[in-house]
């Protein structure tokens, strides 16, 4: 062996071969993990332990590298000692490692005792106790390495007392005397090796001996433990005294082993990384108590046989299971009563249980001092429940389970046992329902678990019946609880349902923490943060945190990250069936509006500080209803709307379904420039669609205004331009007929907006020079700079350079005026846009650049994309289609996240261009053909005609006939469009002439 721990540290058959101090420590970390790798913070941890010093880490590496160099001077491959980025491992040969020898010669010498052949037990067992030259790892002093080498000490322990009992049993009781003698000397409270070495003397006829061997331990026991000696210890002790050992005392084992664990169920399906950590810990870190807890239906009581079971043969004298009735239909049991029947599983006489409490308990500790057992507390209702049933014996592990949270318990190890992967799920209804069955029918299998909620119980009982329904096929079952009005109702089997799971939980809970959770259930969205629920409640942020951790102790709710929680689906649906009872509709009434106010109020008041001061007309804002709340969303601007979109959405459909127009529209606008800015443009129709109806149902001809102008900019964004003026038109006349001068102009200025994208620049300045008309004073200098905006625009793709030049320098003086950092950004970009198009490069690249600066810190996706397109046209000009390639491909992603299509299509058709110049032209082919179709669909001309452009550029070569054709299908189109640059015209002209 080249490697020994079982002892002091030997490498290569020295001792002294690692003399270093940190290296020795880094070494034995590894090779007490062997196999694994150690993360460097334990590592750092076991070399410094409290104190690092800055540079640990790289004096890590450099131990690592000293004793990859010491090993090489023994014949070792420097790749033993294996790096990665979470830590180090080292490769070891079982025949290599003290410890692996040891561990494999234990597990022969058992199997070999389980078989009844007594004598190949003890060679095995008296082959590998020889390995050991002392106490594991001897001479460091690490806290690390000697808590992990405890545990090896430990084993060594466990494995000598297997061996007295098969040498007792081949009645070689006075050979083991000495030996006996020396170990409980070594362990003086080891009740084991004590009841042994009594078994031992009174073999041999040391009766007295044997006695007197009792009587040191029962005073150790008093005095350092306050106890009496166990049971088994006291029972072995009478027998002494009755001389019924002398002849059959050396067969006879001294603690009765006892198995109470239920049978462990044969589909336990999934968790194993859970198994495998947890016993990981329990083995290494020593673990003596592991609390598992989780929602009700997650299959804390089935992992937790599943791993008592895995774990049994490391303690072989008591293996017991209690259900402490924390969340069942019967009281939960008191600590006294589970101590008495954990007292009668260990074998003790009803008449042997005293009445009184605490010495019940103390017998109960006292029966388990000397064994090494493992306790199940199953469905713990309380840390109070369980602390008086905690041993005392450092050999027993105790495993907790229990729906709450035990945050009280000063000792133990928890773990929060989630839901199913996906995964997992499909394999436990395929080993309820049939493996075949859903091996059939993937797809149907995936719904009906994540409608399940990948919960275990859940998961259980759908699968049990299609088990009992072979006609069924799986989508059946999908069909049906996706069509279900109650879905809980869904998740029976006899006596058992996930409903009444869920209700033992909320019974647990107090009556303030059950009204939080019902009135949860109206908040649409996956998550909520503490705000809505103090909103909901009418509580103050503190007193519903209170409540909101009660409700994550008990498991009725999840924090996802500190001041955010979910609940989940199925508990979700219990919530809203509690509060759909008819005796609480008062109760959910009250509850909506404080709910849409909370985020009516949040949303308005963000929206005011990003908006403009044209826009701002529209909005309705007042005092909030919770400022206390409000004035905490209002910094987070507009990450609250993205963090909060899906769940707005839902509150304008909530909204319009219980009949609250006002929240309704307001919400909707309100969410308006997020959304817009954002490229939510789906969320952005459907909420404005309600909103409208809405509107229209109040007879709210300002409403109907307001609904009609922001649903017209998604139509606009989507290229879907006829509509948008459709929609303009008739707010346009709205707004006329009710005299509101600042909204017609801002009608004018939108209208004006989608001729220009339509290709109908006249009108577009048309509209432009309307709205600018209707500007009447200083005090209007924001909406002067917004219309001046569009019209060097529309300048600008109606090809008057000159015209576009001038406007764009007024833009910018009035920009820096009013210190408007937005529009200061179009300024800019406009200016070098129309630079570029004048042929003054130079100037025009260094505007596009500082443009694209403001626009990103702006937050303007849709102008990034404008501007880095810009940037790349000027790049191919210039002989770099590499470099204009790679800023039309960063162009069209900030076009895609803005959802702007008709912007998508611009950045393909560039995109293809530069590919062009870089003879690729199949690839320059099928993007432009792409282009094509969403142009042609989208009803963008000025895009299909650049594709056509394309595509014929393409074809030259090979087919000129069809890439004439494409080409002079193109001109038509630019000439429709009124020739957005007339360079592409007089280009196309010159070529095909």
């Amino acid at each position: 062996m080249r490697f020994g721990i079982l002892g002091p540290l030997r490498v290569g058959g020295g001792e002294a071969t690692v003399t270093a101090g940190r290296d020795r420590v880094v070494l034995a970390m590894l090779l007490l993990r062997v196999g694994r790798l150690v993360s460097s913070e334990e590592l750092v941890d076991a070399v410094w332990e409290e104190r690092p010093p800055a540079t640990a880490r790289a004096q890590l590496q450099i131990c690592v590298s000293r004793l990859r160099q010491r090993l090489g001077r023994l014949g070792l491959p420097p790749e033993i000692i294996v790096t990665d980025p979470v830590g180090y491992g080292i490769r070891v040969e079982p025949a290599d490692l003290d410890a692996e020898v040891f561990a494999r010669g234990v597990e022969a010498a058992r199997a070999e005792a389980a078989a009844g052949r007594p004598t190949e037990a003890r060679r095995h067992y008296r082959s590998a106790l020889a390995l050991w030259r002392g106490p594991a790892l001897s001479g460091i002093a690490s806290r690390s390495v000697r808590r992990r080498a405890q545990a090896l000490d430990a084993q060594r322990l466990t494995a000598l007392e297997e061996c007295v009992d098969v040498e007792l049993r081949l009645r070689q009781a006075a050979d083991l005397i000495d030996e006996l003698t020396e170990s409980v000397e070594a362990h003086p409270l080891r009740e084991r090796l004590r009841g042994q070495l009594m078994l031992a003397l009174s073999a041999v006829g040391r009766q007295a001996d044997a006695l007197a061997v009792y009587r040191e331990g029962r005073r150790l026991y008093a005095e350092e433990l306050g106890i009496e000696p166990g049971g088994a210890l006291q029972e072995l002790h009478q027998r002494v005294l009755a001389g019924d050992l002398a002849l059959t005392g050396a067969e006879e084992a001294p603690l009765a082993p006892v198995r109470c664990l239920p049978r462990a169920i044969s589909d336990f399906t999934g968790r194993q990384q859970t198994v495998a950590r947890l016993v990981k810990e329990i083995e290494d870190d020593a673990v003596r108590i592991q609390l598992i807890d989780g929602m009700a239906g997650s299959g804390k009581t089935t992992l937790a046989v599943h791993l008592a079971t895995a774990l049994a043969p490391r303690y072989p004298d008591a293996q017991l299971f209690i259900d402490l009735h924390g969340h069942s239909e019967r009281t939960p049991l008191t600590p006294g009563a589970a101590a008495a029947t954990l007292l009668r599983q260990l074998g003790v006489p009803a008449e042997r249980v005293p009445m009184d409490l605490d010495d019940r308990l103390a017998l109960w500790r006292t029966e388990l001092a000397g064994r090494r057992a493992l306790v199940v507390l199953d469905n713990a209702a309380s840390t109070a429940q369980v602390v008086p049933l905690l041993p005392n014996g450092p050999e027993c592990l105790v495993l907790i389970t229990s729906r709450r949270r035990l945050v009280g318990l000063d000792e133990g190890r928890p773990s929060s046992l989630p839901v199913l992967d996906a995964a997992e799920a499909v394999q436990l209804l395929g080993r309820v329902a049939g493996e075949e069955r859903v091996a059939a029918e993937p797809e149907a299998a995936a719904e009906v678990v994540r409608r399940c909620g990948h919960l275990p119980l859940a998961i259980r009982l759908a699968g049990a019946r299609l088990a009992h329904r072979p006609r069924w096929r799986i989508a059946d079952l999908a069909d049906r609880l996706a069509s279900s009005r109650d879905q809980l109702a869904e998740f029976v089997a006899g006596e058992r349902s996930v409903g009444q799971a869920f209700a033992l939980s909320y019974a647990q809970v107090s009556p303030s923490a059950q009204r939080v959770f019902r009135l949860l259930s109206l908040h649409p969205g996956v998550r909520f943060d503490n705000r809505v629920a103090a909103a909901l409640a009418e509580l103050s942020l503190s007193e519903v945190q209170d409540v909101l951790e009660e409700l994550v102790d008990a498991h009725l709710a999840e924090e996802v990250e500190p001041g955010r929680y979910r609940l989940h689906d199925l508990i979700r649906e219990y919530a809203r069936v509690l509060l759909a009872d008819p005796e609480r509709a008062d109760e959910r009434r009250a509850a909506l509006e404080p709910l849409l106010d909370h985020h009516l109020d949040a949303a308005t008041a963000i929206a005011w500080t990003i908006e403009s001061v044209a826009s701002r007309s529209s909005l309705r804002l007042t005092a909030p209803a919770r400022p206390d709340l409000v004035a905490a969303i209002v910094p987070e601007g507009l990450g609250w709307f993205e963090e909060n979109r899906a769940t707005l959405t839902a509150l304008v459909r909530l909204a319009e379904a219980e009949g609250m127009p006002r929240h309704c529209w307001q919400l909707a606008r309100a969410c308006w420039r997020a959304n817009f800015d954002g490229g939510h443009l789906d969320e952005l129709v459907e909420t404005h669609t309600i909103g409208l109806r809405v509107a229209e149902g109040l007879g709210d001809d300002a409403a109907v205004a307001v609904m009609l102008n922001y649903l017209s900019s998604a139509y606009y964004r989507l290229a879907r331009f006829p509509e948008a003026i459709r929609l303009m038109e008739v707010a346009l006349g709205l707004r006329r007929r009710l005299g509101l001068r600042r909204e017609v102009r801002s009608t004018l200025w939108n209208l004006g907006a989608s001729y220009a994208a339509n290709g109908d620049y006249r009108r577009a300045k048309e509209n432009f020079d309307g709205a600018l008309a209707l500007i009447v004073g200083p005090d209007e200098l924001n909406e002067a700079i917004n219309l001046l905006n569009n019209v060097c625009f529309a300048l600008l793709g109606w090809g008057r350079y000159e015209e576009a030049l001038r406007t764009g320098r007024q833009l910018l003086l009035l920009s820096r005026q009013a210190d408007d950092p937005r529009q200061l950004a179009h300024a800019v970009a406009n200016l070098g846009m129309t630079r570029h198009r004048m042929g003054d490069v130079g100037p025009a690249r260094r505007l596009l650049r500082a443009a694209l600066g403001l626009k990103r810190r702006t937050g303007n996706r849709v102008g990034v994309g404008e501007v880095l397109n810009e940037l790349g046209v000027i790049e191919r000009e210039e002989g770099r289609p590499e470099r204009a390639a790679a800023l039309h491909r960063e162009a069209l992603v900030a076009m895609s996240d803005a959802g702007d299509r008709i912007g998508q299509c611009a950045s393909r058709n560039l995109l293809a261009r530069a590919i062009l110049d870089q003879g690729d032209a199949s690839s320059s082919l099928d993007l432009h053909r792409r282009v094509l179709a969403d142009a042609t669909r989208l009803g963008a001309r000025y895009e299909q005609a650049r594709a056509l452009d394309g595509i014929g550029r393409c074809l030259a070569p090979t087919d000129p006939v069809a890439a004439r054709s494409h080409r002079i299908r193109a001109l038509a189109l630019f000439r429709q469009v009124e020739s957005p640059d007339r360079h592409e015209v007089e280009r196309l002209l010159t070529e095909l002439d």
